[in-house]
């Protein structure tokens, strides 16, 4: 048998051995959730942003507001120069939509 004090060190060096493996596999576990969880929430991004034709008919109880956060189009009243008040969108308008591709 070897020096008690050698021993010991050899079984506080497989003990961090042991736990530093432990660290890296816990990790990589986060890590590989993260990246699913990003590319989740990109692909449910991409479907809603994604909702709206170029041409937009609006709908029951829409907004300017609410229609450019579903289609993405924060210029909703700059690139429409038919609509004078954007307080005053009715059901059935027809506006054009320019999604802003660079919040993706």
């Amino acid at each position: 048998m070897g020096h008690p004090v050698t021993e010991v060190a050899n079984k506080i060096s497989w003990f961090c051995v042991v736990l530093l493996g432990i660290m890296l596999v816990l990790n990589f576990c986060e890590s590989i959730t993260s990246t699913a969880e990003q590319a989740e929430k990109l692909n449910v991004y991409s479907l809603t942003r994604r909702a709206c034709d170029e041409i937009y008919v609006v709908g029951e109880g829409e907004t300017l507001q609410s229609i450019s956060e579903k289609c993405g189009d924060p210029y909703i009243v700059e690139f429409n120069p038919h609509i004078h008040d954007p307080d005053d969108v009715f059901p059935g308008l027809v506006i054009k939509i320019t999604p802003n591709f660079s919040n993706l």
